[in-house]
């Protein structure tokens, strides 16, 4: 069961701490507009680097590896908001996007 947050793509903040969580190749090829690329598989080393003063917002796809994320990082007493429907969902809102889908 989880304790963090879950919204929708138009339910994240403007100028929100938008940290994307797919690998590089996958991140580059495109994202949301705002976006900052910090890998799951560095997530344990490299959560400091989050601004822990303002909410941080996981996104991935779709919404599970942003999940996965979440759930670890408020195991160790990080509250995060995943983004449910992730790169897609962010897509399919109109909202924008850098980079052209593969």
């Amino acid at each position: 069961m989880s304790d963090f947050e879950t919204v929708t793509p138009t339910e994240v903040p403007d100028g929100a701490q938008l940290i994307d969580i797919r690998e590089p190749d996958e991140f580059n090829q495109w994202h949301a507009e705002g976006a900052t690329n910090l890998p799951l598989s560095e997530l344990q080393s490299r959560y400091g680097e989050f601004d822990l003063d303002r909410d941080v917002y996981l996104i991935c796809l779709s919404g599970g590896r942003s999940a996965k994320a979440a759930q670890w990082l408020e195991m160790n007493g990080i509250d995060t908001i995943n983004v449910g429907s992730g790169t897609i969902g962010w897509r399919d809102a109109g909202l924008p996007i850098v980079g052209t889908e593969g």
